[in-house]
């Protein structure tokens, strides 16, 4: 399965807020700096209560602080489309084409 790859505009916001600084987000959502640090270089992602935090300090939404990009239909095997689809119970797993566009 392809990774899913979170991004964020963290450092963008904090200089369009007064220069913010990464010590001062930090105290606001309450972690240390060098999380915020870790979030800015995209080697840490957040919990979704600690995304909401900083969407809050910066008052927009939590969609214009992170962003994610998501494998192509195409990428996917229907192997691992399968493991995301639970089935449900007494039917099969062959699909018919009309139910194929019920898919994700």
């Amino acid at each position: 399965m392809a990774k899913i790859e979170l991004k964020n505009r963290i450092r963008r916001l904090r200089f369009e807020h007064d220069e913010t600084t990464q010590q001062e987000l930090a105290n606001c959502v309450k972690v240390t700096r060098q999380t915020i640090i870790a979030l800015e270089a995209n080697k840490y992602s957040p919990s979704l209560a600690l995304a909401f935090r900083i969407a809050k300090v910066f008052g927009v939404p939590v969609e214009e602080v992170f962003q994610y990009n998501t494998p192509d239909a195409g990428e996917e095997s229907s192997n691992e489309k399968s493991k995301l689809t639970p089935e449900p119970e007494g039917q099969s797993s062959k699909l018919n084409h009309s139910e194929e566009g019920n898919l994700l």
